[in-house]
């Protein structure tokens, strides 16, 4: 894995007998779209809905990247991962290169490949006229080919500097961070406040997105490169902020933005109403083998189930319900239904803001859009029994979007079970923050300086905590700028290569 600025350089520098190897490939194939498992076999397990590409296909899907002068995919990648490089080891056969590629400016492509929306194909120069390439899919494979050829392996650092560092959370952010930092030698120690190691990536992703085998033969490396992890350890409570400090060097906080965003409606006290972290962690960890009581147990199974927000974890909740066998499924979103291909005013390269079809929607279930939630009714036992709603349409006004109110238009939808998705505010309150006495910005995140430091001398902070709810591969381009940081502010300079984004 790239370590330098002058290493990664050298890794992304084509040379010309290393030209795209098939310049009309984007005029002669068409995008082919990730193979999935049938919808009838896969909503009765919980393994991963994707399959490998068949014969040559993925070789096909490499051969469609453009020699395209400026790849603005690099721009759409926060991580600024050397994309059209790896497309094109792809589709020359060169495996072994394409992950030297791609681990050059990313920790864990296994994780991106599965979860990352792939703004990087929103950036594609093809998506102006064409399907993007497919790029998502050619990273994850890579990578898990990379794993069955023997090709990942632990890389230990050869010298210890003596510097000690304690990475808070073990999300995206703090594992990317934790890799690096370990990498150049520095003595790292990750808490998580779970029992189990890997944040989101272990509770709040379903299994049908990504098994947690894939979370877990990552770790294993990382433990033995040296990361040491300690699960159940509250940070603020468990271990004192004055504690943690007396034993590091320096600190990291990567613990997210947890704190969800909650409804404040009539009915909204009824028993039935959940955030959908509560759903999904409670699914995940019986995914584990845990043994839950059925009574704190959270199941879709017979009942009709409105989820309140259109984002990937209500995507992620649509999924579960399914696979628990739900007798109705309806997904409510508060904007309109985005249109079919970009608007005038979303021009390429901009993500583009389009009615998207994730696996969840193909497997069943009904979307609303332009809907927004008034209230909920009961029964005489306190539970929820039906969803109020008002249909609303948008306006403009001095220059701003507004929702209003359509007159009339109230409808209501049967509910046995309410999941509230509709995102997070951020950072959970808690006496981690206010022992530490960091200084927080008016959207209430963690507050850091170029260099990626808190208000606080020693602490830094990376990924949500610091950003607000955003994307994994946001969460791994702040941990390893993070851990630069940390390595300057330890050694006085670093070797790990700069920001990119």
């Amino acid at each position: 894995m790239c370590l330098t600025s002058q290493g990664c350089a050298e890794i992304g520098e084509r040379t010309p007998a290393e030209d795209m190897g098939k310049p009309t490939g984007f005029i002669e194939i068409e995008r082919k779209k990730h193979p999935t498992r049938p919808v009838e076999e896969r909503i009765l397990d919980w393994r991963e809905v994707y399959l490998p590409y068949a014969g040559g296909d993925l070789k096909n899907q490499g051969a469609r990247c453009m020699d395209c002068g400026i790849p603005f995919c690099h721009q759409g990648c926060p991580l600024g991962n050397l994309i059209p490089d790896w497309n094109d080891l792809v589709y020359q056969d060169r495996w072994r290169s394409a992950i030297d590629r791609l681990h050059a400016t990313n920790n864990f492509p296994e994780f991106t490949g599965r979860l990352c929306p792939a703004p990087c194909e929103g950036a594609c120069v093809l998506d102006i006229s064409q399907d993007p390439v497919t790029i998502k899919a050619i990273e994850v494979s890579i990578i898990d080919r990379a794993f069955d050829e023997g090709w990942v392996t632990a890389e230990p650092p050869s010298v210890r500097t003596g510097k000690r560092v304690a990475v808070v959370g073990s999300g995206p952010a703090g594992l990317a961070a934790a890799a690096q930092l370990n990498r150049v030698g520095h003595t790292v120690t990750v808490y998580e406040k779970s029992d189990r190691i890997g944040g989101l990536l272990r509770y709040g992703i379903p299994e049908f997105k990504m098994e947690k085998r894939v979370l877990d033969r990552r770790l294993a490396l990382l433990e033995t490169e040296g990361v040491m992890f300690k699960g159940g350890v509250d940070v603020g409570v468990d271990l004192t902020v004055e504690q943690l400090r007396a034993e590091h060097d320096a600190v990291l906080l990567a613990g997210g933005a947890g704190q969800p965003r909650d409804l404040t409606v009539a009915g909204r006290e009824l028993s039935g109403i959940h955030f959908a972290m509560e759903y999904l962690t409670l699914q995940n960890r019986r995914c584990e083998g845990d043994v839950i009581d059925e009574g704190q147990f959270i199941t879709a199974a017979g009942k009709h189930v409105v989820i309140i927000g259109g984002g990937d974890t209500g995507a992620d909740c649509l999924g579960t319900a399914h696979r628990q066998d739900a007798k109705l499924v309806t997904q409510i979103e508060l904007m309109p239904r985005p249109p079919a291909t970009r608007a005038p005013d979303n021009p390429w390269p901009q993500w583009p803001n389009i009615f998207r079809v994730s696996p969840a929607h193909a497997e069943g279930g009904e979307r609303l859009f332009a809907a927004s939630t008034e209230g909920f009714l009961g029964n005489a036992d306190g539970a929820v029994r039906a969803l109020r709603a008002v249909r609303v349409r948008k306006t403009r006004v001095d220059g701003r979007d507004q929702l209003d109110p359509v007159p009339g238009s109230d409808f209501e939808i049967p509910a046995d079970l309410v999941l509230l998705a509709m995102g997070f505010v951020g950072p959970e309150r808690g006496p981690l923050l206010s022992d530490l006495g960091v200084t927080l910005t008016d959207r209430g995140n963690v507050w850091r300086d170029g260099r990626w430091m808190t208000s606080v001398p020693g602490v830094f902070a990376a990924g949500d905590v610091q950003r607000g709810q955003s994307l994994i591969v946001w969460a791994i381009a702040d941990g390893r700028s993070a851990a630069r940081g940390i390595d300057q502010y330890l050694m006085g300079e670093s070797t790990l290569p700069a920001p990119v984004a």
